[in-house]
């Protein structure tokens, strides 16, 4: 998801849950995503689109643009399409949870939400929180918007 304020980009993002995340900050962060389920292996559009969901508790609606894929560091491919939109107003956020042995070892098992908090960035401080691999994406939406006059041109650079 995106946003256009005051004539500039902002790019939404997510956190990941759970306690191996929990300090982690730059690079760490991702464009909202997950894998497809049995019946979904057709149409990753309705991946994205119930992922997007069940991790932020928005539901995503727009003209959707297909942005491509990336292939993270271990070997998963990224799938993505982006949407104009914004958080809605008394937004709270809601998503899956996963259960995990925490402290390790310990045999105990708490329960995280796989994503613990959500945001919009500029271009800049977007390409230092987002995942590496990930910041093509952010670069193909920006070619887009571009190529697309969703950015109007400053006046005083006339």
């Amino acid at each position: 998801m995106y946003r256009i304020k005051d004539n500039q980009p902002e790019f939404f993002l997510a956190h990941p849950g759970g306690p191996y995340f929990f300090k982690k900050d730059s690079g760490h962060w991702t464009i909202p995503k997950g894998e497809p389920d049995e019946d979904e292996n057709v149409d990753l559009l309705v991946t994205a689109l119930r992922e997007f969901k069940e991790e932020t508790g928005i539901i995503p609606v727009g003209d959707f643009v297909p942005l491509g894929a990336v292939l993270q560091k271990g070997g998963k491919e990224v799938h993505c399409w982006a949407f104009e939109g914004d958080i809605p107003p008394n937004y709270r956020h809601e998503c899956n949870i996963f259960e995990e042995e925490w402290p390790p070892n310990s045999g105990e098992f708490r329960e995280f939400p796989e994503i613990d908090k959500v945001d919009f960035f500029g271009i800049e401080e977007a390409k230092v929180k987002i995942k590496a691999a990930q910041i093509p994406l952010l670069v193909r939406l920006l070619e887009f918007l571009k190529k697309n006059e969703n950015l109007k041109k400053d006046p005083a650079d006339s």
